[in-house]
Parts: structure tokens; sequence; C-alpha cells
């Protein structure tokens, strides 16, 4: 049985993960790998025994036998080269955002149903075990009906920089970097609930802190201190229209005393805690319980999160598994991050 062909375009940093994960599966081939250093793309092919490199994806899109490809480039190019691939034929794993507009994500939608292709948004944190084992809890009636969710991933000192911090190629700042996983993971847990209104903040206070000294962050490539064009931090309360709420902050830089990540639900029957580790919370006999999952990993294993995506990713193209993360989410996330930025902005409640 011959090996599916795969491409990654785009071969920056959380590439690596997914050439990770692909070369772990035994049914997959790494075949070409696109960027537009070509260098980096060389470098990349030679780790993983890719035999094709292009710095023009179109090239790579023009190759019949390609079979899928993950999209790993700056937030401005993921509906451009998700419609393309497409429309050439190919099953999409699209790294999150699904792009910047709600307008760039109905024409995403619309080529998925027109091409019959599978498109799987990167919602990673969906994929990971310890959100797959809450789930199971969640839609056994553990928690009853979840009525609010508190999620923040607040970083200190944090602001990658370069394309992160250039609004143009990344469509905002933390919001739309980090705050997507956790309004992602959270709106998934709850059951999916159709938003109502939201309501937001944004602050561009303390720029990219590019004087602080002593203390180590993530720099991207193209780290430049004299560009940053994106918020620091971002506040909102989404309501739904069963009456559920999700309250959520996030932030690049914060006088915080530590970095923060935390996922937490509430329901009638219980409560649960994803991050900071996995928890959940009850009553038996009058008496309240705080109850521990015995897992291998109490909070995100990063690295397996993205073998488990790829591998569901796989098994949705060949038919046997329905994707975890299909494009009308992404669609639906690509709404409540527009409304958030829109609600700042006009300093209103957005009803969607």
């Amino acid at each position: 049985m011959s090996k599916l062909k795969i491409a990654v375009i785009g071969a920056g940093s959380i590439s690596d993960f997914h050439l990770q994960a692909y070369d772990s599966n035994p049914e997959v081939e790494i075949y070409a790998i696109c960027d537009l250093n070509e260098a980096r793309a060389q470098e990349a092919a030679k780790k993983y025994n890719a035999t094709h490199v292009f710095t023009d994806y179109k090239e790579l899109l023009a190759l019949p036998e390609i079979h899928s490809v993950s999209i790993c480039t700056w937030n401005d190019t993921h509906a451009e080269i998700s419609i393309a691939a497409l429309d050439a034929g190919k099953n999409v794993l699209c790294e999150k955002p699904l792009c910047q507009t709600v307008e760039d994500a109905l024409e995403v939608e619309k080529a998925v149903h027109r091409s019959g292709k599978l498109l799987q948004v990167g919602f990673v944190r969906r994929y990971s075990d310890n959100a797959q084992i809450l789930k199971k809890f969640i839609d056994e009636g553990e928690l009853g009906e979840i009525y609010y969710a508190k999620a923040s991933c607040l970083r200190r000192l944090g602001n990658p920089g370069g394309w992160f911090a250039d609004v143009e190629r990344s469509g905002g700042g933390p919001l739309i970097d980090i705050g997507v996983h956790i309004i992602d993971i959270s709106w998934y847990l709850m059951g999916k609930p159709k938003v109502k209104t939201v309501s937001a903040n944004v602050s561009n206070r303390l720029g990219n802190r590019a004087n602080i000294r002593n203390l180590s962050f993530y720099q991207a490539a193209d780290y430049d201190a004299n560009k940053n064009t994106v918020e620091d931090m971002a506040n909102a309360l989404i309501r739904f229209e069963n009456g559920a709420s999700l309250l959520v902050d996030v932030s690049f830089t914060l006088h915080a005393k530590q970095d923060e990540t935390s996922v937490r639900l509430y329901g009638d029957k219980g409560g649960a805690e994803l991050e900071p580790e996995i928890s959940l919370i009850g009553e038996k006999f009058d008496t309240i319980l705080n109850m521990t999952p015995q897992v291998d990993f109490k909070s995100l294993d990063f690295a397996g999160s993205f073998r488990n995506e790829v591998n569901h990713f796989i098994d949705s193209t060949q038919g046997r598994k329905e994707t975890l993360s299909p494009v009308e989410d992404g669609v639906e996330i690509m709404k409540i991050l527009c409304a958030i930025y829109e609600s700042a902005r006009e300093g209103r409640e957005i009803s969607l």
C-alpha cells in the first residue's frame, strides 16, 4: 500500500510540530515543503527526508500526487492558500486562526463545499487527551448544564515580535494568537452554544517591552523591536443564547507576577478544570469532592496533542473518522474574535 504524500506550507517554528507528527505516522510520506525562505525549507526537507522543496506554494499545489497539506504560514495567507489547496483537490489542515476576517472564513467554507475535500482547523487543544477525557465526563452529564466558563492565557512578558506583532500579517495580537485556543476549547467543551453578544476591551499600553533585561522569552525569527502594531491584552464577556457565558482574558505583556493559563467550567452538577491541571469537582453524600484523573500529563501535552491532531486528520481524510474541528467551527470562532475587536474598537456590545 503506497503512502499518502503530504506537504507542509510554511516552515516556521509551528511547522515542526506538524512535521514531527507526520513523521511518526506510518501511513504518511513527507513529500514536499514550501517556504518563502528557501534555506529554511531546504533545512526542514533534509531533516524530514522530503524530496521536493518550493518557495511558491502554487507550484507545490500543482503536483497531483500530493494528497494533503498543512498550512503553517502567516495568518494573512491562511484563507488564500486554503482556498487554492482545496480547489487543487487537496485536503487541508490549516493552523489557527482560520484566517483574519469573517468574510474570508466564509469564502474558505464555500471552497470546502465546492471541492468536497476536508479542511480541518488547527484547534489542537481539542485533540489533547485531557480535553477528550473531560469531554467524556461532560457528555455523560457529570457537570450537568454548563452555565459559566472562565479562561485566561496571560503572559507577563511574551510578545514574540516579528510577524506576530505586525497586525497586517497576524490580524491581531494575543487575542488572535493565543486567545483563540482558550476561547475555542472553552466553547467546544461547553457544547458549542450559539453566541448572542460580545462585550470587550483591548489595551495597548506597554508595547513590546524590549527594554526588559534578565528574563528571556520566545522571539520570532523576524523579531524587530521597532515594530509592534498589535494589542498588549484583551478581555471579553461572551454571552450565549442558552444563557451561558464565557469570560476571557489574554495578554502578550502584563504587569503580572507570573504567566497563567487556565480553563475552568462550571455546571449545575459539577465543575472542571482543563488548565492548569485537569480536575473535576463534584459532590456526593452532601460532601464536595475534588477529583483528579490519573493521567500521564496533568497539563497540556503539546507534542502529543499535535500527534493526535495529525493522526485524526489523516483518519478523517480516509473516512475512518470525522474531524473534531470542521471549517464551520473555524467560521464561528472567527465571528467571536472579530466581534471582540469590533466591540473594543466601538466601545459597545456587539450582537451576533
